[in-house]
């Protein structure tokens, strides 16, 4: 059954011809889970890249965050006239733009001209993962809660006044507050039918805690999709609130003062028969007797074991790492708990719908890395039985015998260079290709005056 907003490219054809869809907007995620590419004529999509594809330089997937090429990268460099990639539409994410006319869009995978998957391509990255999981007889199901501040500037506003003074659709904090969200209801409304209309089905929209900080949470499917929806979420939400005059951020902490912006992933294992793998310990396999296998268990001690070292998948910016607050709902200790919202692994729900929340990756992060990690580090936990140890009860906060997510980002650039696990889930190449990038962000943040350094030294040293 296809999603509503999705296409066919029988249907894409059909609705080119009829001048319904006269732009494409084919694209892949870049490292920092932005979508790069190009908006193509109707015609000549179907003509040229519907079978084909299209090039793009392959510094998109060595850049940073300003477009500047990056030297040191051994995938592409000056030294090799950073040349292009072949970015392959899949055809099962094409679908509506509801908030463009006229508009389809289309994700790509990123391959070398002989058809070699580029192995630090994020989609790349995340494929990978799955069929590890695919392989080992299962099936993974993500859900992502995705949080961000709404403004009442324009994003020309902001810029122009340096990111500063910016006033939050509202004034106080709104979790759960109908009324108040009513308020943002225009532009929210808009993000809401927009995703529903573009083959992102939403569940619901809420405020959150914080001025201005509002979740829409998407519904849960297998974890590549609710990759693909998340990108084409976060790029819908910003279009559609600068259609209304508005901006949001999706930055892990926007404000010293206001809690931070989280993607919360919610996963699960499913086996090919379509029954869930997770199941409470002590439950008993359909018509028998005997002992589910503890898998869900499994996977809970692979999340342990690995969060801290795999901390760059979830948190990829310097700003990142100052979202880790005590009392702030983002996670500080690494544990598991049952329906605690203190913990880094929040488990919720039972029967089939037994599931494992990972509150520690911000709204900044890349979600098919983040999902990949997730992917990567419970299915060690499964093969190697690793056992998370009991459920953690009462105030992650208050405990000081707990291992801590890094609270720098040096810290979890260290954690992944020491990583031999993370070397042989992922591989050379792009654990060398993420270290880089990481070093690469951390080094500009160092050599940065900051306005607060302005404020504190201009006068007084």
């Amino acid at each position: 059954m296809m999603v509503p907003g999705t296409m066919t490219a029988a249907e894409l054809r059909s609705a080119v011809a009829a001048g319904e869809i006269d732009t494409i907007v084919t694209a892949f995620p870049d490292l920092y889970g932005r979508l790069v590419g190009k908006r193509i004529t109707g015609h000549f999509f179907i003509d040229e890249v519907l079978g084909d594809g299209i090039h793009a330089c392959n510094y998109l997937l060595a850049c940073d965050m300003e477009m500047d090429p990056t030297p040191g990268y051994a995938y592409t460099s000056w030294e090799t006239g950073y040349g292009d990639l072949h970015a392959v539409p899949d055809l099962s994410t094409l679908r509506r733009v509801a908030w463009h006319e006229r508009t389809a869009l289309v994700l790509c995978d990123c391959v070398e001209a002989d058809g070699t998957p580029i192995g630090v391509a994020p989609r790349t990255v995340l494929k990978r993962q799955l069929a590890r999981a695919a392989e080992a007889g299962f099936q993974v199901r993500t859900g992502n809660e995705l949080e961000f501040f709404l403004f009442r500037d324009t994003y020309d506003d902001a810029h122009a006044k340096g990111y500063r003074d910016l006033v939050t659709s509202q004034h106080y904090v709104e979790d759960y507050h109908v009324l108040s969200s009513t308020f943002a209801e225009p532009v929210i409304g808009a993000i809401r039918r927009g995703m529903d209309g573009s083959g992102v089905p939403v569940e619901f929209s809420k405020g959150e805690w914080g001025p201005g900080q509002h979740e829409i949470n998407l519904a849960y499917a297998e974890a590549l999709e609710m990759a693909d929806r998340h990108v084409v979420y976060k790029l819908g939400a910003k279009e559609i609130a600068a259609q209304h005059g508005h901006s949001l951020t999706f930055m892990a902490k926007w404000a010293q003062e206001m809690a931070g912006n989280s993607l919360h992933i919610h996963a699960s294992l499913w086996r090919p028969d379509g029954t869930a793998a997770f199941r409470e310990p002590g439950t008993p396999l359909a018509g028998t007797s005997a002992q589910a296998p503890d898998v869900f268990r499994h996977w809970l001690g692979g999340l342990i074991a690995h969060a801290r070292e795999l901390s760059l998948f979830f948190a990829p910016t310097v700003n990142s790492y100052k979202r880790y607050q005590p009392g702030t709902f983002a996670p500080t200790g690494i544990a598991w708990s049952w329906d605690n919202r203190t913990a880094g692994l929040r488990v919720v729900g039972h029967g089939a719908a037994l599931r494992a929340e990972c509150r520690i990756p911000g709204a900044d992060a890349n979600p098919y890395l983040a999902a990949a990690a997730l992917v990567a580090a419970g299915l060690d936990g499964i093969e190697r039985e690793l056992d998370p140890g009991p459920a953690f009860e009462g105030d992650v906060y208050a405990a000081d015998d707990l291992p801590q997510v890094p609270h720098r980002m040096a810290d979890a650039i260290e954690a992944l260079e020491k990583s031999d696990f993370a070397r042989t889930a992922f591989g050379d190449e792009l654990i060398d290709h993420f270290l880089h990038f990481a070093r690469t962000e951390l080094g500009q943040h160092e050599a940065a005056v900051t306005d607060w350094e302005r404020r504190r030294y201009f006068e007084r040293v």
